[in-house]
């Protein structure tokens, strides 16, 4: 049986978020293999615009659903095995689907800043979810329990373990 400790050191979030990055651009990836399989090539136009109505939302789907599932089976995704770090309940059990759904949310928040491209720069609207994620995170870093904003209204935790 694991020890746990609590809390996670912020270092293992972030170390944790990085390898999360790499599973979430090869998920996009593959999602995006598949459409264009599945639509002959002609996901985009010539300009590149995306014309598939279906493909953004699907893509958002697959990489929620990465990180719910993950979180309700184990309450890790691959980015924290590594760092022994696991999402649970405020309680120390398993998260349950709305805390997880919140989370989800909650998290997934800063991803619609990038509809700004179509009133700014692409660098600024691809800037933009980066900044409104280190505000979602910001409060891990002084918190007692070293919550983020997306923790904190789903009454979740990031514990430490060690085998």
């Amino acid at each position: 049986m694991s020890t746990m400790t609590l809390p996670a050191p912020a270092w293992r979030r972030f170390a944790a978020i990085v390898y999360d990055v790499l599973a979430v651009v090869a998920i996009v990836m593959v999602v995006g293999l598949i459409a264009q399989v599945a639509t002959g090539g002609h996901v985009a136009d010539s300009k590149g615009h995306v014309v598939a109505w279906w493909y953004q939302p699907l893509q958002a789907a697959v990489v929620g659903a990465y990180f719910l599932l993950s979180w309700l089976r184990g309450g890790q995704t691959l980015g924290m095995r590594p760092w022994k770090i696991r999402v649970v309940s405020r309680e120390g059990g398993p998260v349950g689907v709305k805390q997880g759904l919140v989370r989800l949310v909650v998290a997934g928040l800063p991803v619609l800043l990038l509809m700004l491209y179509r009133v700014t720069s692409l660098q600024v609207a691809l800037w933009a979810p980066v900044v409104g994620w280190a505000v979602i995170l910001l409060p891990s870093l002084v918190d007692a329990r070293h919550r983020g904003l997306h923790d904190m209204a789903a009454r979740t935790e990031i514990h430490a373990y060690l085998n």
